[in-house]
């Protein structure tokens, strides 16, 4: 969200809980931002599409540099299945671009709306994280402004410096072109399996057991039920389809490479709020329309990776206050950390409207890299009730108790004590800073709220 004034904007993540007010650059070239960089007034930040849910693309106060201008998509490289993209450059373009040649970005959030810049700051991951990992580990090398130089970065080149850069929240350096490695696909359609659970357990069980039959696995969870049926779901497990999924000719002029423009709902939509009672009812019709069994049905691939993405601005439901997504990881053998979760969250009475539930696989090498083998659990809360903060608190002690952590792309009110119990080797960003950004230019609200910038 930015609601601008001159070059002065107040900013918020996608959660809209923590506004600040910056001064915005948006330089076009990287040579405008270097300039920025060499002599800074202030503190800076980059800022792509403001689509983390907390204070890491803000800076109060300071500079914030949205990158958006450097947005360039270069050939793709049949022979190497590479592909050379500004930092600036949304995935929601590169898909579109990738997909007519036909290849695909191998690990691609919930959301379309990132920039590749982004993508790298928070290493983010997407349905197949049990198969194939996080972002990072599919690029082959980053150019990183920093404010004492540009480097060429890799996990083979400065391999330090990249690591930290990985899920390093934008405080290593700006972004301005990274190769992505893509994989090849037939179609730009998904063969999908989708099965109804009445209870967790089932569920889970079913993904610990089969998940690696697929490429792409998630489940959605339905947390507003009544008595024994909080916790029903749905699991969609995804593959893409081979070309002789169905025949060619149904294929033409359905391709689905360009969605449909998004319908972006009215600003007054911001003064109301989803009632608890309303999504209860839409939930309850979402588990009972899924079949209870389905195996290979045809979806378009927009509409598996990013169905919230046909709203351009759904985030103004939630109303004036905001909400968070607060998402954990625990570890395979602490599975009953997300059962927990679940019980918690009816006991403190706050409506959680949204809850996803997948498997991750192995984990990026980066000190700030959130995956890491075991569950992970999305649940977004609207802000206001009352029993929300007290919530979110011993959730947080839970999840470090088991040896977890929280998302930091989706934090805005993590204590910092926590952050060394979740993230043991958080001193390795401090270390990889003192080198290229020995003065500390580089900050942001969530660098300052944690306490990094000392």
């Amino acid at each position: 969200m930015t609601a601008t004034g001159a070059d002065v904007a107040v900013l918020t993540g996608w959660g809209r809980t923590s506004p600040s007010r910056a001064q915005v650059e948006r330089p076009e070239t990287t040579d405008e931002i270097r300039r920025l960089l060499e002599a800074p007034r202030r503190p800076t930040i980059a800022r792509g599409l403001g689509r983390s849910y907390g204070d890491a693309a803000q800076c109060a106060g300071g500079t914030v540099v949205e990158t958006t201008g450097l947005a360039s998509i270069g050939p793709i490289d049949a022979q190497s299945g590479t592909v050379e993209v500004g930092g600036g450059a949304r995935l929601a373009d590169i898909l579109r671009h990738t997909l007519l040649a036909g290849w695909f970005v191998p690990a691609v959030p919930g959301t379309s709306q990132v920039t590749v810049g982004g993508a790298i700051a928070a290493d983010v991951h997407g349905k197949n994280h049990h198969r194939d990992g996080a972002f990072c580990s599919h690029v082959s090398t980053i150019t990183l402004v920093t404010p004492t130089g540009t480097h060429v970065v890799g996990p083979d080149r400065d391999p330090r410096l990249f690591w930290a850069t990985a899920g390093g929240m934008g405080l290593t350096g700006f972004v301005t072109r990274a190769t992505l490695k893509l994989v090849p696909v037939e179609t730009p359609w998904m063969l999908v399996d989708t099965e109804r659970f009445g209870e967790l357990d089932a569920l889970m069980d079913a993904m610990a057991g089969s998940d690696l039959e697929h490429r792409y696995s998630v489940a959605w969870l339905d947390l507003l039920a009544p008595g024994t049926k909080r916790g029903r779901s749905v699991l969609s497990r995804g593959d893409h389809a081979p070309r002789d999924a169905r025949p060619l000719e149904h294929l033409v002029g359905r391709a689905d490479r360009r969605p449909g423009r998004p319908w972006r709902l009215p600003r007054l939509a911001s003064h109301g709020r989803l009632v608890p009672q309303g999504i209860q009812a839409l939930n309850a019709a979402r588990y009972h329309r899924a079949p209870r069994r389905e195996r290979g049905a045809l979806e378009p691939w927009s509409s598996f990776f990013h169905p919230l993405d046909r709203l351009e601005n759904w985030n103004l439901l939630y109303g004036r206050r905001g909400f968070v997504q607060y998402q954990f990881v625990i570890g395979l053998s602490e599975a009953e950390v997300v059962r927990r979760a679940v019980a918690l969250t009816a006991a403190h009475r706050v409506p959680c409207f949204l809850a996803v539930l997948k498997r991750l696989g192995s984990s990026d090498p980066g000190p700030l890299s959130f995956p890491m083998p075991g569950w992970t659990l999305a649940l977004d809360f609207p802000v206001g009730p009352l029993g929300l903060p007290a919530l979110l608190d011993r959730l947080d002690e839970m999840v470090a108790a088991a040896g977890g952590r929280v998302y930091l792309a989706k934090d805005a009110r993590l204590r910092p004590e926590l952050v060394p119990v979740m993230y043991p080797r958080f001193g390795e960003l401090a270390d990889v800073r003192n080198t290229v950004d020995p003065g500390r230019v580089l900050r942001s609200d969530l660098s300052r709220r944690l306490g990094w910038d000392g």
